[in-house]
């Protein structure tokens, strides 16, 4: 069910209906300076605003789609594992884009999204890795990984930490994939992933960087793409 890519991303996105519209916060009670410019940005970020227009469940979504639109990584009756999926805006546009079979894992409970299989609990963890492959039914055509570490505020240690998530998402999925499948994972950029790059190169024909225009300039978040999974012998 691979799919080659279909364009690359274009200078706007096309996801986002009309201007977004400016909100100015009044100061707040116990509020720190922080989360007094945290909650700014959320409330005058066009892609939350979209988001919540559109009913996705978090902004996230965009991400997906901008990079399924580049890559083609969705295709109808593909089965799909979302690991770290909370709060399940990844397995919403799965389903929305004709995935059929979704299995959505992460530690933290998700609310029931039609056409989805939750399960509770650490991906890493055998049983539940049992779990998911009941659940399923068969190779996974698409493995995502939208997982990162709660920030230290030390970048080298959060850099290695998502880098770990992120290898170990990508060891889990070469175990479930189908041949000519893909993987999508998170990473934040730091230059110390050469590892988990020489691995997805080994195995999938093509693996490349991208960064979508719904994650935020200042942000350090990259995806690695990995498409037409390679079993080896």
């Amino acid at each position: 069910m691979s799919q080659m890519p279909k364009k690359p991303f274009g200078k706007k996105p096309d996801v986002l209906p009309g201007r977004a519209v400016s909100v100015v916060l009044k100061p707040g009670k116990g509020r720190s300076a922080s989360s007094q410019r945290w909650l700014a940005r959320q409330l005058n970020d066009p892609y939350v605003q979209a988001a919540h227009a559109a009913g996705w469940r978090s902004r996230a979504a965009f991400k997906l789609i901008e990079l399924d639109e580049r890559f083609g990584l969705l295709c109808r009756g593909a089965r799909v594992l979302d690991l770290g999926a909370a709060p399940g805006g990844w397995s919403q546009v799965a389903r929305n884009r004709g995935a059929g079979i979704v299995v959505a894992v992460d530690l933290l409970p998700i609310a029931p999204l039609p056409g989805v299989r939750f399960i509770e609990g650490d991906f890493t963890d055998p049983a539940v890795q049992t779990r998911i492959t009941a659940a399923l039914g068969g190779p996974a055509n698409l493995v995502l990984s939208d997982m990162a570490p709660n920030a230290t505020g030390h970048a080298a240690t959060d850099h290695l930490r998502i880098i770990a998530l992120a290898e170990a998402a990508a060891a889990f999925a070469l175990s479930i994939l189908a041949p000519g499948g893909a993987f999508l994972a998170k990473v934040w950029q730091g230059g110390t992933e050469r590892e988990l790059l020489a691995t997805l190169k080994k195995s999938f024909a093509r693996v490349r960087h991208a960064k979508p225009p719904a994650s935020r300039p200042e942000s350090r978040e990259l995806y690695v793409v990995a498409q037409g999974f390679r079993p080896l012998a």
